[in-house]
């Protein structure tokens, strides 16, 4: 291979890609991506406040109305327990209501009540939790008086109990350090998730610099004075120039304009915003449905800002010294030099395949059945990677970290929480001679397929590519 020659193509590639307008765009706005996605949920929660809503009650149990008290969102208007329902349903207007709650007569069995409420309009989530939450405190403290326990509802408060463990690691030296496991599991999941999409999105960019050069014609100029290996390899290592350049960027722009819109807003108005009771709730929401316990988001519970510093005062750590502590237990250098690793063999694994599908096809069209195999080790390996801080120490997630296609992946995910050496070093030089191997079956296969015309390519026309000499 002529590493002159070699040169040339890398270069055309990377000023050809960068020169672009779209890098440009893309390079400018993703920043601007990842600052909204740090800044805009707080703000938008803060923004979608509901409107104040009267609400007319009729309360029939003479339980709940007492612990119906008004707020911002919603003021209470007692309508009296004989109003007539339907006549105030066929006109809510008239009534000078939005909402009309009716409470049934108290069951003596059940010691309950039932509710519904009519609107014109579906009742929001704040709104219709805030109902449920008061009409149940009501039945709950009625149902504490029928004891005739006296002071039971004091005495279940104060058995009641909110205890959050404390994490610590012990090292070999028998130091202590705090290690707080939902710091880990957001480290493990930005990293997997970083990784997955410049993988996929930079080897997919191969396969399409490849597939536009082949039906322009291009490519027929090009290896007439160079090499088809040296073209594939210059046009991946091209990319990953690029890839690397638009990372860096990203870096540094999404930090000055984090640190501007600090500046901006006002970093105590930030935390405030993101230490809101909604957003909080809606989090805690997301990560339920996702099958992640709440807990696990915020260091098992947010406190507000009295509570925290109770607990400072009591011997406790507070949540931003538990949050540095464990920060600063993180290997740093290993983690940096992993990621490096692990996206540059990673990147030049997939970007070599993809490079041998896109030489298979005209257009994108003609590809998509011949990705498949290669995508779906992707696929599965983000997969796994999202849901490796529950168990990062499981069988499936070691054999994920193991594997050349997924390992790149989840093992960046699986760092964090502490990865012995020799797992790490064996999933290396595993992906190291992955790449080698499939580098030289791509290269094969980019030889003859890159001069292919007129014929949609299976996966028989690849193998038999791959085996002439």
């Amino acid at each position: 291979m002529n590493l002159h020659k070699l040169g040339i193509v890398i270069q055309r590639e990377y000023l050809n890609k960068v020169k672009k307008k779209s890098f440009l765009l893309i390079t400018f706005l993703t920043p601007l991506l990842f600052a909204g996605i740090a800044i805009l949920p707080s703000l938008i929660m803060y923004g979608t406040k509901e409107q104040a809503k009267q609400v007319g009650v009729v309360d029939r149990s003479g339980i709940v109305l007492p612990y119906l008290e008004s707020g911002e969102v919603l003021a209470y208007k007692d309508l009296g327990a004989g109003a007539d329902v339907d006549a105030i349903k066929g006109d809510l207007g008239a009534a000078g209501i939005d909402i009309l709650l009716t409470i049934s007569p108290l069951d003596s069995v059940s010691k309950s009540v039932t509710a519904d409420t009519y609107s014109v309009k579906p009742l929001g989530m704040d709104s219709s939790s805030s109902i449920e939450s008061r009409i149940n405190d009501a039945v709950e403290a009625y149902r504490i008086d029928s004891y005739g326990i006296e002071n039971l509802e004091e005495i279940m408060h104060s058995v009641h109990s909110n205890v959050h463990v404390h994490s610590y690691t012990i090292s070999e030296s028998g130091e202590e350090k705090i290690s707080e496991s939902g710091v880990y599991m957001a480290i493990s999941m930005i990293l997997g998730m970083a990784l997955y999409m410049f993988i996929a999105l930079f080897s997919g960019m191969v396969m399409s610099s490849v597939i536009e050069e082949k039906s322009s014609r291009v490519v027929e100029v090009l290896v007439s004075s160079v090499k088809a290996t040296e073209l594939m390899f210059g046009k991946i290592i091209g990319v990953a120039l690029v890839a690397l350049t638009q990372f860096l960027l990203w870096i540094v722009l999404t930090v000055l304009l984090l640190a501007v819109a600090g500046g901006i807003i006002g970093k105590d108005k930030i935390m405030g915003m993101m230490q809101d009771e909604s957003t909080t709730e809606m989090m805690q929401q997301m990560a339920t449905a996702e099958g992640i316990h709440p807990g696990d988001l915020s260091l098992g519970e947010t406190l507000p800002a009295a509570a925290d510093s109770t607990a400072v005062a009591a011997g406790e750590p507070s949540s931003m010294s538990v949050i540095m502590s464990t920060l600063g237990n993180i290997d740093l250098g290993q983690i940096i030099i992993s990621f490096l690793v692990y996206f540059i063999f990673g990147y030049l694994l997939y970007a070599s395949l993809f490079a041998a599908i896109g030489s298979a096809g005209e257009n994108e069209g003609d590809t998509t059945q011949l990705q498949i195999p290669v995508t779906i080790p992707l696929m599965l390996g983000f997969f796994i990677a999202l849901y490796a801080f529950k168990a990062p120490d499981s069988s499936l997630v070691f054999w994920g970290s193991m594997i050349p296609f997924t390992s790149p992946i989840v093992m960046l995910a699986r760092i964090p929480f502490g990865v012995p050496g020799w797992e790490l070093a064996l999933s290396m030089v595993l992906l190291v001679v992955t790449f080698a191997l499939c580098a030289w079956a791509s290269a094969k296969i980019y030889k003859v397929g890159i001069l292919m015309y007129g014929k949609k390519s299976t996966f028989k026309d690849l193998w038999k590519w791959m085996k002439q000499k």
